[in-house]
């Protein structure tokens, strides 16, 4: 496979998201060489006080959106007035995203642990033992009831809405959508949980950014890491296109959140709290 064109990006500044390449297109017997655009997959560090934390591997876009998102929901900050600053540069084998985070919030970083390397969308990032890894975030108070139409809505919306995935058919995306099922925001990445931490850094910096009436979709799984991370965003619904693990059920359970899988046009499957939807 040979790169023929240069890359697309979504901003002139920012680097390239997407790349053309050349492939042999097998069918029926007769092969051609056509055009396919893929994703672009590079190495970010994020760097809190000048001390490298984790690398992860994600799409280069919305990375000040990530970076936020990540240090919330990995609980490395309680709220996004304890990140002071941030930038990011580009270097020769990725892009370094660094911040500066309140001198409690760092004290209790380093003290949790060191660097680490995460894989694509790696959940478990920064668990260095099973007490880490296996943690359970306070309990949703949403009260916001949800229908069953209102998740066909956000399915039936979700194809159209990621741009990133019709061109290269290999990101996940997470949304947010408002009561009737209506998509407010959206972001994609090559990791899912990539993704869910891009949606909530960029609905932390929104005037509106209030979750308790609002529920999640996300064109994957519902992993175990997901649903700590719709917890800590305090949505009181996440709904998933594929199917959701048993731990991730459990968790679920106990946090209050109504968990939903195989979501599909004209169907899906709800695993936990069904009281949240009422009709």
């Amino acid at each position: 496979m040979k790169a023929v064109a240069p890359p697309v990006s979504d901003d002139a500044l920012a680097p390239a998201v997407s790349a053309s390449f050349t492939a042999s297109d097998w069918r029926k017997g007769v092969s051609q060489a056509v055009h396919d655009q893929l994703i672009e997959e590079v190495a970010v560090a994020l760097v809190y006080n000048g001390i490298s934390h984790v690398v992860m591997m994600a799409t280069p876009d919305h990375l000040e959106d990530f970076a936020l998102g990540f240090s919330l929901t990995e609980g490395i900050i309680e709220n996004p007035a304890q990140l002071y600053d941030l930038s990011t540069r580009s270097l020769d084998d990725g892009i370094e995203v660094a911040m500066t985070i309140s001198n409690e919030r760092f004290a209790l970083l380093k003290a949790a642990r060191r660097n680490m390397t995460g894989r694509t969308g790696c959940g478990l990032c920064g668990a260095e033992s099973l007490e880490q890894a296996i943690r359970q975030p306070a309990p949703v108070t949403a009260q916001q009831a949800y229908s069953h139409s209102a998740i066909e809505t956000a399915v039936d919306q979700l194809e159209s809405r990621q741009p990133l995935q019709a061109i290269t058919g290999a990101v996940h995306g997470a949304a947010l959508c408002d009561s009737n099922g209506n998509i407010e925001l959206l972001r994609e990445d090559v990791g899912r949980h990539n993704a869910l931490d891009k949606l909530y850094g960029a609905v932390c910096k929104q005037s509106d950014s209030a979750t308790s009436e609002r529920f999640v979709l996300i064109s994957s799984r519902a992993s175990y890491e997901l649903v700590i991370k719709a917890a800590v965003m305090g949505v009181g619904m996440l709904v998933a296109v594929s199917a959701p693990t048993s731990l991730a059920v459990r968790l679920a359970e106990q946090v209050n959140i109504t968990l939903v899988g195989f979501a599909r046009s004209g169907r899906h499957m709800v695993y936990t709290n069904p009281e949240r939807i009422v009709a």
